[in-house]
């Protein structure tokens, strides 16, 4: 029988973020299968730097993740220090570093799976759907105290999945055309096995019983194999959110992670929505809305029914959210999400506004690496 691991000591409210980066050419800005000669120079600074660097499913991919975070600024101050070494190795190879879900135009069929024993392995289960995993994500862990207390954190924050996609949607083009999403890149997940929500259990001792029938079944093997949209870690002794796509720029993905940590304090401390399983009637609809049409989407009421679009439902969850945002200092993280909805609403609103004056992807993808190395105007 696999049993799961101990569920680790965690201090409460803490955060690590991780993104996954697009590494291209600096000659058309397509996909570059550069990911271990970016690596070997990275290695070099290891011990310099918080976090880690790693490689990811393809080799036109890479993952930076920030050691533990006490704060938006903490966040901010770790990625800024990771981006800007990440910037600098590339720099040195003539690469192109970038955030955005997808890049938008490139083939999955050339991509090259990472010579690591477990991307080959998932290369072999999963076909061809493991090539077309060359998409990019952001995931929040946030820290908790216990693991009862971390599955009723997952259900609480459940319910701003739609926002939180809608926030961060950054991928509207695949292989060259506009999907017309926001964030095209959670359907390419979605065709995965044990995707979408976690089952409604709120102690972990119900969550072990499941665990159990599940790994009996040979369906999965660890918690690796859960892509559900929020999920334990119980390693680290955390929830960790799945959901958004790779910001565009440092500033946004420590405003994303100052965010989720604001709701967890407020879910925390007030308790605002009883948790239920019925709760979850409306998710799959309003996971969709949120990805097809982002902030304009529709937001369904799990509590009252009642209908709103995401953009006034994230404004009416930033004004619940003053007061906790102040305790964690982290007023300019919401101060951040409310001045870009104000503006191009979010990442992929940019990109369609660039690709419309550009009239190229390529300058598009330029462009993009611009602003992740903190050079754009």
């Amino acid at each position: 029988m696999i049993r799961l691991e101990p569920f680790a000591r965690s201090r409460s409210l803490t955060l690590g973020v991780e993104l996954e980066l697009q590494i291209v050419n600096t000659h058309d800005y397509d996909l570059a299968p550069s990911a271990k000669d970016l690596l070997r120079l990275v290695d070099r600074l290891k011990d310099k730097l918080p976090g880690s660097i790693v490689p990811e499913m393809t080799d036109s991919m890479i993952e930076l993740s920030t050691g533990i975070c006490v704060d938006h600024a903490d966040a901010l101050s770790q990625l800024g220090q990771l981006r800007d070494a990440l910037v600098s190795c590339a720099d040195q190879l003539n690469l192109g570093l970038c955030g955005g879900g997808t890049h938008p135009f490139q083939d999955w069929s050339q991509r090259r799976i990472f010579d690591k024993p477990r991307f080959q392995e998932l290369s072999q289960l999963y076909g061809y759907l493991s090539k077309q995993f060359t998409i990019f994500g952001q995931h929040v862990h946030v820290g908790c105290p216990g693991p009862d207390q971390a599955l009723v954190l997952l259900h609480g924050l459940s319910r701003f999945i739609p926002h939180l996609i809608a926030l961060s949607a950054s991928s509207p083009y695949v292989q060259g055309t506009d999907t017309g999403f926001d964030s095209a890149r959670l359907n390419s997940v979605f065709a995965f096995p044990m995707s979408g929500r976690a089952p409604f259990v709120t102690s972990w001792d119900d969550f072990q019983v499941y665990f159990e029938k599940m790994t009996r079944t040979g369906v999965v093997r660890s918690m690796k194999d859960f892509y559900w949209d929020i999920r334990p870690k119980p390693e680290y002794g955390t929830i960790e959110v799945r959901v958004l796509d790779t910001p565009l720029t440092i500033e946004k993905a420590a405003a994303m992670a100052g965010f989720i940590q604001c709701l967890a304090r407020w879910l925390r401390v007030e308790r605002p929505y009883p948790l239920h399983e019925d709760d979850y009637l409306p998710y799959t609809y309003n996971r969709f809305q949120a990805c097809r049409f982002g902030l304009d989407g529709l937001f369904v009421d799990p509590q009252t029914g009642e209908h709103r679009t995401l953009r006034d439902d994230i404004a009416l969850t930033f004004s619940a959210l003053e007061v906790h945002a102040m305790e964690l200092r982290a007023e300019g993280a919401i101060a951040y999400l409310r001045g870009e909805m104000g503006r191009q609403g979010n990442d992929a609103g940019w990109i369609r506004v660039v690709q419309s004056r550009e009239g190229l992807l390529a300058e598009v993808v330029r462009q993009q690496c611009e602003r992740w190395a903190g050079r754009a105007s």
